[in-house]
């Protein structure tokens, strides 16, 4: 990892929907001056508050900032970069998929809102402060919700603000994260630059090695300096049918009796069962953590340990510094840490959005 220090920080970026950190650190490894961060959970402000202190943070709803009147805001000259992990259940296959009707989903909205009202700012008279790059980071269901008809109206507001759009959806495995995690990371650039073949955003190339599980546990011991470790455990009637689970394997590992008794009515089902009480490999990347690491349907055991993931497994597992500490109570930890965006995937989008802006700085002069 590529750490640049303060001072060499030259790029001046904003996040909507911080969370606990993920994006927010890839992008300062890479060169980023955050200027703002707006969060809602109590838990991860005290987290980004707890881990960077000078860090500029809103704890509100985004729905009552104005980002014209900040003065954090008004005391720079440009913004270079907003970026935001708009709330996912309104997208993903697991929550109810209502899309931008739900309220999590209309957080689409405020993001459109931001850029609008930075848009508003002047000097000499001249619009300065609208984002010359935009990011969204979402679950790869925002790409298909409702037959695709819910992206097209993104990109279509997206355009009308003025950013030319491209999108790709990223495995985080890829990009030295030991987790398969596919993301959907949208792109705008300012038409004043993209209409120039000179200045456009590529994506990351994969990495040629993909981590797995044992890379990510190789420092769990400067994890537990910080902390001490925490995780859940299994209720004895689980623990019993865990502990049959070989390493990688999930229910049908079982014998056919103790498959029916565990499934119930799910196992005349069909798909979507594999995550119901499975083991993960050390040989073999994580599957995508979720909020929660002994959801039914989303069973994160210890490969070798009869337990769940622990909060720095998790924590590893998402590349997160071993000096990160996360605040809140133990399933507050879990939900942070599972909403965030990867840090090695956000640093590695970071390095390609930075060789953008310098072209575009170049080009401005």
């Amino acid at each position: 990892m590529i750490i640049i220090s303060m001072s060499r920080q030259q790029f001046n970026s904003i996040e909507l929907f911080a969370g606990a950190g993920g994006m927010f650190l890839g992008f300062e490894n890479v060169g980023f001056k955050n200027i703002l961060c707006v969060e809602f959970d109590k838990n991860a402000v005290q987290t980004l508050k707890l881990n960077r202190p000078k860090l500029n943070v809103i704890c509100d709803d985004i729905r009552n900032i104005n980002f014209a009147k900040l003065d954090c805001i008004n005391e720079i000259n440009h913004i270079d970069l907003l970026s935001g992990g708009i709330p996912c259940q309104s997208f993903s296959y697991s929550g109810q998929k209502h899309g931008l009707n739900d309220t999590k989903g209309s957080m689409f909205y405020e993001f459109c809102r931001a850029i609008k009202e930075l848009s508003k700012i002047k000097n000499n008279n001249k619009s300065t402060h609208k984002p010359k790059i935009i990011l969204i980071e979402n679950v790869k269901g925002m790409l298909t919700h409702d037959n695709g008809k819910t992206f097209k109206i993104i990109c279509r507001e997206l355009a009308a603000l003025g950013y030319d759009i491209k999108y790709e959806i990223l495995n985080a495995n890829d990009y030295n994260v030991a987790q398969k995690r596919q993301r959907l990371i949208i792109i705008g650039v300012d038409k004043k630059y993209s209409s120039d073949a000179n200045l456009q955003f590529n994506y990351p190339k994969p990495n040629d090695y993909k981590p797995v599980l044992r890379d990510a546990f190789k420092n769990l011991k400067e994890y537990n300096k910080y902390s001490e470790d925490e995780f859940v455990k299994y209720p004895k009637n689980k623990y019993e049918i865990m502990k049959r689970i070989p390493q990688g394997g999930s229910w049908v590992d079982l014998p056919l009796k103790l498959q029916k008794s565990y499934l119930g009515k799910s196992y005349d089902t069909e798909g979507g069962k594999r995550g119901i009480a499975r083991r993960l490999s050390m040989s073999e990347p994580s599957l995508t953590l979720t909020t929660s690491p002994m959801q039914k349907q989303t069973e994160r055991c210890h490969p070798s340990e009869t337990r769940p993931l622990s909060v720095h497994e998790y924590a590893a597992i998402q590349s997160f510094p071993s000096d990160w500490v996360f605040c809140g109570s133990k399933m507050a930890k879990y939900r942070q840490i599972g909403n965030a965006v990867p840090v090695n995937l956000a640093e590695a989008v970071g390095h390609e959005l930075i060789k953008l802006l310098k072209k575009i700085r170049k080009y401005d002069a």
